[in-house]
């Protein structure tokens, strides 16, 4: 088991703080590293691609779970893949693709472990009808305070402060999940635009049942009559029979594009407002007021915000650096839609960026309306928006998604009054009923969590109960007194 010291961040490069990272390779290494954890407790971490401090323990220990990475049994015929929780998304795409399988959740990168999924409840553009990754799981294992590992299934209260807990009822060491059928690695695609905040509304109310996914791209600089205008994207996996000769003979392979290397694509420094109203506006021309039936590969159609896979690790290593190349899993070398911007987490500038997302429930269509005239009011730069509509709830106390309408927008960290903004519009999202999603959280306060999170006591007490010591802590669970 290799161990170092460490500078960690979220994706979002804000408050990065030291700790010894480890990297066990055996679930008996995990299970001493959690023991010997020391007082400020341990964490575990994957792909680093949490926006906040989720998975960040400064000065305590890190257990960087990416080494266990074993796929175990596949049931081709039920559907079910047993996996350590540090397989990656993209590398059970890669196996199980070509069986006529796919995950049954996938957000918008695929660049997050299993156990990561399972730890923040991860949703995607299927929630309307899928859920919440957690609903797929059948059962997990679970290394707890104790140094004892346990099985875990759905309808227990463990399984239910584990999904969306963010690592703070132990260490997901594997897991069992229920996949979905698919015919090939192609989606069909309908694209189509809408004039302001109200069109899209209607048209995701009156259409998104027809879906399996569905989201749509909000341009936030937009004012006046064009407020919330927006570029809606749903999709269905395409039946072999529908592909071009050529993609008929190899329907499920997975062949995401070799692109460009960053330097020529990105900016270097920060994306200003002129810039993004610039994107922005250029982005919405350039989309098709309306399309039916456009064929995209899955990396397009699914992973828009792709980065390399090595996470945002600052990686300055106060010892000796570790040796031996990453595995083919592992290697930034085959590249998604915007893999082609190497380091996406930096077009904010060096201070980084907030990823900031809320939900409101069906009903409070205004106070959505309003939020979205006070970002757009103060011409936020935030090229990246994205409007959906969530389905029904999942069991996970801490977990996100509840029924109704969930904006997501990145924001640069250095922006004047960043802080003091974000403060009321958590006042207006928990005075509606809703919720800000922690896993992606790098600022909220600690007093806003009891109205949004009505099971919280439960899982303070169920914490308590089962790790009376500390042993698992995070940046996050500090500054929020999880």
């Amino acid at each position: 088991m290799s161990v170092d010291t460490v500078s960690l961040t979220g994706w979002g490069r804000t408050a990065p703080t030291t700790a010894l990272r480890f990297r066990p390779r055996t679930y008996e290494e995990a299970a001493a590293t959690v023991r010997g954890c020391g007082p400020r407790g341990s964490i575990a971490r994957g792909f680093g691609r949490a926006h906040g401090d989720a998975a960040q323990n400064g000065g305590g220990s890190v257990l960087d779970m990416t080494a266990l990475n074993r796929i175990h049994t596949i049931d081709a015929g039920a559907g079910l893949v047993v996996c350590d929780a540090g397989v990656g998304l993209h590398r059970l795409m890669e196996v199980l693709l070509p069986l006529g399988w796919f995950p049954p959740v996938t957000p918008a990168t695929r660049r997050i472990t299993v156990g990561g999924a399972i730890g923040s409840d991860v949703h995607g553009p299927n929630h309307h009808v899928s859920g919440s990754f957690s609903r797929h799981v059948r059962e997990l294992e679970l290394l707890t305070a104790d140094g004892e590992i346990r099985t875990v299934r759905p309808g227990t209260a463990l399984f239910d402060a584990t999904a969306g807990g963010l690592g703070l009822t132990g260490v997901i060491l594997s897991a069992t999940l229920r996949l979905h059928r698919v015919g090939s690695a192609w989606m069909s695609v309908d694209t189509e635009r809408a004039v302001d905040l109200d069109d899209l509304l209607a048209r995701l109310s009156s259409g998104d049942h027809r879906y399996r996914y569905s989201s749509a791209w909000i341009d936030l600089q937009a004012q006046g009559r064009s407020t919330g205008r927006s570029v809606l994207t749903r999709g269905e996996h395409a039946p072999p029979y529908t592909l071009p000769p050529g993609a008929r003979r190899a329907p499920l392979a997975l062949r995401p594009p070799r692109l460009p290397a960053a330097p020529a694509l990105v900016p270097a420094g920060p994306l200003g407002r002129a810039s993004v109203a610039l994107l922005n506006e250029l982005r919405y021309r350039r989309a098709p007021s309306y399309r039916i039936g456009e064929l995209q590969r899955l990396s397009a159609f699914f992973h828009p915000m792709d980065g390399p896979s090595h996470g945002s690790r600052l990686d300055r290593p106060h010892g000796p650096a570790p040796h031996g190349r990453p595995n083919r899993a592992e290697r930034p070398d085959r590249l998604d839609l915007l893999d082609r911007f190497d380091r996406f987490d930096r077009l904010h500038g060096h201070a980084g960026f907030v990823r900031y997302q809320f939900v409101v429930g069906h009903g409070q269509e205004e106070t959505l309306r309003r939020i979205v005239r006070r970002i757009s009011g103060r011409r936020c730069a935030s090229p990246l928006a994205v409007l959906k509509r969530l389905g029904t709830g999942d069991p996970g106390w801490l977990s996100f998604p509840v029924p109704g309408w969930t904006l997501a927008l990145d924001l640069p960290a250095a922006l004047p009054g960043l802080g003091r903004f974000l403060d009321s519009l958590d006042e207006e999202v928990a005075a509606a009923g809703g919720r800000v999603c922690l896993a992606k959280d790098a600022r909220l306060r600690p007093e806003m969590l009891a109205a949004m999170y009505p099971r919280l006591d439960e899982f303070r007490s169920l914490r308590a109960e089962l790790d009376p010591n500390g042993a698992f802590r995070s940046d996050l669970s500090r500054r929020l007194s999880l």
